[in-house]
């Protein structure tokens, strides 16, 4: 018989997964916080308050992979399992591989372990194959490339995607390639003043649907609807042909003030959804973080909190949703770091500080 890890170190962080959001949120920074830190992981009630608790294709995948970039010892890594043992170990560099083998978030993956490998003494390339880099329920794979990883860029953390295929639901298919160059330590971030919007650009990608003009059209109608709000924007087309497995489309669009504030929102194409209307849901998603004159948008507000977390000093930042993934990493943070987070109102957004 073959006894769980926790019987095999002698302290470790004790997390319900059921807290807060009770999502698989918590179970990535989770895993994140723990190979960081050097301290065993026990997780329980995995993503319990989702219809299919448990862990799902991306999410095993997830825990298989930080565990081989820190060489970790892991009990209940199973599908559907809903609990976990995670002993870390050295933060290793070198070339890595995943394979999700659905439509899984490749995005959602790469946030998981990027913590880790930003810790690594060398390079990490990190090779995720068989995913969707722009599916539902997470940032598309432009949305990191064009908006959360220039933000980390100012804290000293330098990572970027390669794209070999772009993936879609249902079927995925999709491949990207990250890499990561090593880091000393994290720089603060702060970012309370918007300043002056100085440029809006954007990218609509559309997979084998060149010839029903989708990438033209998403960016033509986010180009408009942003126009009725007095904004212009530079929109790059790409007609992609990497996936003919599954064809699909997306836009990300991206605000820059001249204090160093970086905005973003983006959309995807879905069966019976026009490509008007995702570039107009793109649109409106940014004219709300411009017009609400926040610092950082909703969607990036709770991915920065782990690098917060391991910075010496204070970080700030201003967003207009306190969105239950940012509660949960918040809360995350404080119980696994016991690092000093603290969130209040100002006027019609929310001040994110760590000290």
């Amino acid at each position: 018989m073959r006894f769980p890890l926790k019987l095999e170190v002698d302290s470790m962080f004790e997390i319900d997964g059921s807290k807060e959001s009770g999502s698989g949120t918590i179970l990535r920074l989770a895993l994140a916080l723990a190979a960081v830190s050097g301290e065993a992981l026990h997780i329980y009630n995995i993503r319990q308050n989702r219809p299919q608790p448990g862990l799902k294709p991306q999410h095993l995948e997830a825990v298989l992979t930080a565990a081989r970039l820190c060489g970790a010892r892991i009990d209940g890594a199973r599908l559907n399992s809903r609990e976990l043992w995670f002993t870390p170990g050295e933060i290793k560099s070198g070339n890595f591989n995943a394979d999700i083998g659905t439509a899984g978030s490749i995005p959602m993956l790469l946030m998981a372990v990027l913590p880790i490998c930003f810790f690594a003494k060398g390079t990490v390339n990190l090779h995720v194959a068989n995913g969707g880099t722009d599916v539902p329920h997470s940032p598309t794979v432009n949305y990191l490339q064009n908006i959360l990883f220039p933000i980390l860029k100012r804290m000293n953390l330098h990572a970027s995607i390669k794209i070999k295929r772009y993936g879609y639901y249902p079927k995925g298919n999709g491949e990207a390639t990250m890499a990561t160059s090593p880091g000393h330590s994290l720089i603060p971030l702060r970012q309370e003043n918007f300043g002056k919007l100085t440029s809006i650009r954007g990218i609509s990608v559309c997979t084998f649907l060149s010839d029903r003009k989708v990438a033209e059209r998403q960016a033509k109608a986010a180009k408009q609807h942003l126009s009725k709000g007095g904004f212009e924007a530079d929109i790059q087309i790409i007609n992609d042909n990497s996936n003919p497995f599954q064809k699909g489309s997306s836009i990300v669009l991206v605000a820059e003030t001249d204090t160093g504030v970086i905005l973003g929102a983006d959309a995807i194409g879905e069966l019976g959804k026009t490509a008007e209307a995702v570039g107009i849901e793109a649109a409106e998603g940014l004219i709300a973080e411009i017009s609400a004159k926040a610092t950082v948008d909703v969607h990036s507000a709770d991915m920065l909190v782990p690098y917060m977390a391991f910075t010496k000093g204070t970080s700030s930042f201003l967003t207009r949703k306190f969105s239950d993934h940012l509660k949960a990493n918040v809360w995350l943070a404080k119980t696994m770091l016991n690092t000093d987070f603290k969130v209040t109102e100002e006027k019609d957004l929310y001040k994110v500080q760590k000290t």
